[in-house]
């Protein structure tokens, strides 16, 4: 998670949502990405979408149950159902959405009858120092905008 946070730093940097995710499978980094939204002007750049991307590219397969992604934030529902159809392993978030979330804070795809493929889903890794990084970067987003 500390990886997926330094890659949130980046997202700010970038004056993009700090959002950051990793995915590791077996001891190995093999897809990363930050928030690029704005930068790309793609709603689809999410960090996860990214990370997923380069992982399925980095083993050549679209397969990605050996995996974890781990992510700052709780992953919205269109990354959480990236997620379940690329059959990721686990899913590790730093803390819930409870706008936005699609894991548990707002709802859960992973409730949703019939699916093939479920998410273990954990939840609290690293949870304050993420939380206070996207809740600092909206603060000062809000302040800025007020001027």
């Amino acid at each position: 998670m500390a990886h997926a946070y330094n890659l949130a730093i980046d997202a700010w940097v970038a004056n993009e949502v700090p959002i950051g995710a990793i995915i590791e499978h077996k001891g190995s980094i093999i897809g990363k990405g930050f928030n690029q939204v704005e930068s790309n002007k793609d709603a689809t750049a999410h960090a996860e979408m990214l990370a997923i991307t380069q992982a399925c590219a980095a083993i050549e397969d679209w397969r990605l149950s050996e995996a974890t992604l781990y992510v700052t934030k709780e992953p919205c529902p269109m990354c959480s159902g990236a997620s379940i159809m690329s059959r990721i392993g686990r899913v590790v978030y730093a803390f819930a959405d409870p706008k936005m979330g699609g894991l548990g804070g707002a709802y859960n795809v992973n409730d949703y009858p019939g699916m093939n493929h479920t998410l273990n889903v954990s939840v609290g890794v690293m949870e304050d120092e993420c939380k206070e990084l996207i809740q600092t970067f909206f603060r000062l987003k809000r302040g800025l905008n007020k001027q």
